[in-house]
């Protein structure tokens, strides 16, 4: 009788025991994580190229873009997750911020350091405002986040609460509990917000407020995090007891910039003429 109810239990949820590395080739292992990383910079790339057509700038412009926006997501991703989850730990081994490989990124250390990347470029590129470049680019970092948190779901990381819903997921390289696929409806929340997003933009690009889309990004990704969060297990030890954890306190900021960018009116440049002087 046990061992039909143990049957019936298992059947009842899906056991997700799928490894997270694809091959291995000698000492190089291919891992479904690091696969998805990569695609997100891929398929991000293909749509800001279309992107920066139908805008007539220059391929050289978005070849520049991308390296500083690899650049600032890994960098900052990896010093976020250091420095929010567990500084204590990384302050005292400093190198072991360097080990990105053996996982640790924080999506709000990567917003962070897309942000500073992006300041950084909008100062060379006097055409292509900070603002003006983040309502393009955030199209393709909704896709991004959600092919990354397809990886954390081979990764059984990042995992949901405790719940007896139909479609719990067993986690059997942490344990036999029933638990929420939080990595995965963050996916599907972050997929459905990239459709809307660069449908929004081909639809009506050339009457958009400069920040519309970047507002709408924020409450989106960070807004549907603050409440997912409520389902998921606590990333470190210090959460524990915490009326918000880490990652609903971060969102926060996120999402009142959000609305700021959505209702703010844009600034109207006014032309002065100059006017002759005359005697009385």
């Amino acid at each position: 009788m046990v061992l039909i109810d143990n049957i019936a239990f298992l059947l009842s949820y899906i056991t997700w025991d799928v490894s997270r590395e694809i091959t291995s080739i000698g000492p190089i292992t291919l891992r479904w994580y690091g696969l998805l990383f990569a695609l997100a910079f891929v398929f991000g790339f293909i749509i800001l190229t279309r992107v920066y057509k139908l805008e007539k700038k220059p391929q050289s412009d978005l070849e520049q873009l991308s390296i500083y926006v690899i650049l600032g997501t890994v960098i900052g991703a990896r010093l976020g997750h250091c420095l929010f989850y567990d500084p204590a730990y990384y302050l005292a081994n400093p190198l072991e911020m360097l080990k990105v490989w053996e996982g640790g990124l924080a999506s709000h250390g990567a917003a962070i350091g897309i942000l500073t990347a992006l300041y950084l470029f909008a100062k060379k590129k006097k055409d292509q405002g900070m603002i003006w470049t983040l309502d393009r680019l955030v199209i393709v970092v909704a896709l991004g986040g959600a092919l990354i948190r397809l990886g954390n779901l081979f990764n059984s990381e990042i995992i949901g609460m405790q719940t007896d819903v139909p479609w719990a997921f067993i986690f059997t390289s942490v344990d036999d509990i029933p638990r929420h696929p939080a990595q995965l409806y963050e996916s599907i929340a972050y997929f459905i917000s990239f459709g809307i997003l660069y449908l929004i933009y081909l639809k009506k690009r050339e009457t958009l407020k400069t920040g519309f889309l970047f507002g709408l990004f924020l409450i989106f990704i960070f807004g549907f995090r603050f409440f997912v969060e409520f389902i998921k297990e606590d990333q470190s030890a210090f959460e524990a007891g915490m009326i918000l954890n880490m990652g609903q306190i971060l969102s926060i900021p996120f999402v009142l910039m959000g609305l700021y960018y959505l209702v703010r009116k844009p600034k109207v440049i006014q032309q002065k003429s100059k006017k002759r002087k005359t005697g009385s």
